[in-house]
């Protein structure tokens, strides 16, 4: 093939090249505002049909967002009351026990290590590991160890404020997309041909509704979960049960490891000494999350999920694994309702176009 004019060709390969580095570092720099767009977009899918089924008992549009929206604040925030002063509680009487403890004398945790080091390993020179502990101590440079513990504190400092800036961002952008649903889905509709709409409305609305679905499937399994896991902690007494049943409901959201690592979490504060009213507490629970974990993986998850998305647990699993790893916590969650998405527009839309062949 004979290029009649190279220098124009290369002259649009490069302009073409740099325009798509441009789009890409575009995408780039705008990737905290897509991930807060994708957030917001995702929460008010899941709460369309609880929008829906307010509208269905009579409430117009605004009111049936508003009480959603209002349900929603009320139980976070009732969330965090419950929470916070149990957690500051709990940090006090901790603070003032090891306190009591040091002003009494009686706590030696030097003395008790070599101790226990002693009796555990007969034939190691205590002594010598102490030796060489304190030369390393001592040759710690603690001027640099507080510059860097600084900038840490800094770090997180603005790592915090950046997160209750993002969290604040999407709620207000999740309160436009529901209050705005119905107008933002005709504008979307109206950039398809006419002859091709109503099946297009049909695919969207189906996916649209999966992805609700999905979002009330979720929390299902998180109130489940945290609701039987306070009433267990309460009966074993392990420590601050309310806490811990909090914990089990957030993490229940997360697809496929968020129950074994809000469990985990459970198991080893139960082991935490002094904490727990009952020493017996951490193997009841480990037991019990043991059991609720093949209930929940074998018999409610799949009810849950057949209706709310009808996705194969083996596709679920491979959404699950890669939304996580291309998007963190954010793709593990939406990669299931892309996934049934996807099946969608495979079993209505591929499926019998081949067959027509």
């Amino acid at each position: 093939m004979k290029i009649h004019n190279p220098f124009r060709v290369a002259f649009v390969a490069t302009l073409g090249v740099g325009l798509g580095l441009l789009f890409i570092g575009g995408i780039q720099t705008l990737s905290t505002i897509l991930l807060y767009v994708g957030t917001a977009l995702f929460l008010s899918l899941g709460l369309e049909p609880v929008v829906s089924w307010l509208e269905r008992r009579r409430l117009p549009r605004w009111a049936a967002v508003l009480v959603t929206i209002l349900a929603l604040l009320l139980v976070f925030a009732g969330v965090i009351l419950m929470v916070v002063p149990i957690i500051v509680g709990q940090i006090s009487q901790l603070v003032t026990q090891i306190q009591d403890l040091v002003d009494s004398g009686s706590w030696d945790p030097i003395g008790a290590t070599k101790s226990w080091l002693h009796e555990t390993f007969p034939a190691l020179n205590v002594e010598q590991v102490f030796e060489y502990l304190e030369e390393w101590y001592n040759s710690l440079d603690f001027g640099q160890i507080g510059e860097t513990v600084g900038s840490s504190i800094i770090v997180i400092g603005a790592a915090l404020i950046a997160g209750f800036t993002g969290a604040f961002i999407v709620l207000i952008l999740t309160i436009y997309f529901t209050a705005s649903t119905p107008s933002l889905k005709k504008a979307v509709y109206q950039l398809v041909p006419a002859s091709k709409r109503a099946r297009f409305i049909d695919l969207a609305e189906q996916i649209t509704d999966s992805v609700g679905f999905y979002v009330i499937g979720q929390l299902t399994l998180g109130v489940i979960n945290g609701v039987l896991s306070a009433i267990l902690l309460t009966a074993i007494g392990a420590p601050f049960p309310a806490v811990l049943a909090v914990i089990a409901f957030f993490f229940s959201i997360i697809p496929l490891v968020g129950t074994l690592t809000g469990s985990t979490i459970i198991v080893l504060t139960c082991l935490i000494p002094g904490l727990a009213t009952n020493p017996n507490a951490w193997w009841i629970a480990a037991i019990y999350y043991l059991v609720y974990m093949q209930i929940e993986a074998y018999v409610i998850s799949p009810r849950i999920m057949n209706r709310a998305v009808s996705v194969p647990g083996a596709v679920v699993v491979i959404a699950a694994l890669a939304g996580g790893a291309l998007l963190g916590l954010l793709g593990a969650l939406v990669a299931i309702p892309v996934a049934a998405s996807i099946l969608i527009i495979y079993r209505q839309v591929i499926i019998p176009r081949q067959n027509e062949r």
